[in-house]
């Protein structure tokens, strides 16, 4: 399944991926996902970024167990 999703870029940036994307014959859409999954490949192996994680994973079930006590009160 995909989702369209709209993206606010500068002109300059736009335009360098669609060079990159007519240099490669592949669509504009193919060079932004290629980009997204690099990115989300390295935010993965930062132990960091895994940290934060973590703790905002913690947060939210902190949030979600507060909400379904109310469900059975």
């Amino acid at each position: 399944m995909t989702k369209v999703t709209t993206v606010r870029i500068e002109d300059d940036l736009n335009d360098e991926v669609n060079a990159v994307a007519r240099a490669d014959d592949v669509p504009a859409s193919e060079v932004v996902r290629a980009a997204l999954y690099r990115y989300i490949a390295d935010r993965k192996s930062d132990p960091q970024f895994q940290a934060r994680l973590r703790e905002l994973l913690e947060k939210d079930r902190e949030v979600i167990e507060r909400l379904a006590a109310g469900l059975t009160a």
